[in-house]
């Protein structure tokens, strides 16, 4: 593909009206439409030759002969990184959404809002992704032993989050045993990932093993991410099922059963909006999906990390159509993940 059409400004500028307009309309775009609403006097003739220029480097295409012009991929993608990014969030959305977020009492209402509020701004889903178990932050652990031998593990996170699983060790633990563990723990390591804990607890082994070898094997065995488990049911928020299945870009069922398919796996939404935890970007644009094969064509996913304080606990996003309203969605999602971040803080 050719980017040398966008060299110049006036190419620029008609390719984000053609992407503007067809994102409004859904209706192929014409010259005639281009040259009534573009800042310059350009002839259609003249508007003609630069479309003809941009589908040629695969901006756009012309679905029948007799049509206007349709955004390629590559025409959003332009779109959302040099047109969208540059633009700021209304005064009546940032009101808007300051609101919703001030209505929730509690971790799982601000989870819920902010997924309304990701889902309106996109015609899509809102999706919230709880931090992988690796990622959780220690504050508390108690641990409990059943008649059969199988251990209880509750690890509390700050904000009174919780994470339990009931454990069936290779070797028996007595009640002693997770106690001191337990305790441990909770004196050593509150306030560090469950990734860092084990990355720590094996390096005393290696070097302190006379000193810890029992509690540490104990804590190893009992805290490990591989072991504890990731339900991703739990770890995914997802708002606006029912307006992206009745979008327009959906009406072949075999990409709507992918699309439904993804929802329902849960651990395909998790892939893709985690990506963004370790992207150097504040918000990633992703035009197309290729983890969700059939309808991935048809997506574009805008993300963004949130924080505790330095930590990154999760990630937030929209996963909608390729014909959304990218200057609002971008920014709603940086700011949605601000507020969230900032909720957490006040925890």
């Amino acid at each position: 593909m050719r980017a040398a059409p966008l060299q110049e400004r006036r190419n620029r500028q008609i390719l984000a009206t053609i992407v503007r307009t067809y994102i409004e309309t859904g209706e192929p775009v014409s010259s005639r439409v281009i040259s009534k609403g573009f800042e310059e006097v350009l002839s259609s003739a003249t508007i003609r030759n630069v479309m003809a220029d941009l589908e040629d480097a695969g901006f756009l295409y012309q679905p029948h002969t007799s049509a206007g012009r349709v955004p390629t991929a590559a025409a959003y993608r332009f779109f959302a990184q040099e047109i969208a990014s540059q633009a700021s969030l209304s005064g009546e959305d940032r009101e808007w959404i300051r609101r919703e977020f001030a209505a929730a009492t509690n971790r799982e209402e601000i989870k819920e809002r902010a997924g309304q509020v990701l889902a309106e701004v996109s015609r899509g889903l809102g999706i919230i992704i709880s931090p992988p178990l690796a990622k959780t932050v220690l504050e508390h652990a108690r641990m409990w032993l059943l008649p059969d031998q199988r251990v209880v593990v509750v690890l509390i996170s700050p904000g009174g989050v919780t994470r339990d699983k009931i454990l069936r060790p290779t070797r028996p633990f007595s009640q002693a045993e997770l106690d001191a563990t337990a305790e441990f723990l909770n004196r050593q390591y509150s306030g560090w990932t469950l990734e860092a804990i084990r990355a720590d607890l094996l390096q005393k082994l290696a070097t302190e093993r006379e000193r810890y070898e029992g509690l540490i094997h104990g804590a190893l065995t009992l805290c490990d991410p591989a072991v504890l488990g990731d339900d991703a049911a739990r770890q995914v928020h997802v708002e606006g099922t029912a307006q992206i299945v009745a979008s327009m870009e959906f009406s072949d069922q075999m990409q709507l059963r992918d699309l439904l398919a993804a929802i329902e796996e849960k651990h395909r939404l998790v892939t893709v909006l985690n990506a963004c935890i370790d992207a150097p970007e504040p918000v990633l644009v992703q035009i197309g999906v290729k983890e969700i094969p059939q309808a991935g064509e048809n997506l574009a996913l805008i993300s963004a990390p949130y924080m505790k304080g330095d930590l990154v606990q999760g990630s937030l996003g929209v996963l909608g159509p390729t014909r959304m309203h990218y200057e609002r969605a971008i920014n709603a999602v940086a700011y949605v993940a601000q507020l969230f971040s900032e909720a957490l803080d006040k925890e």
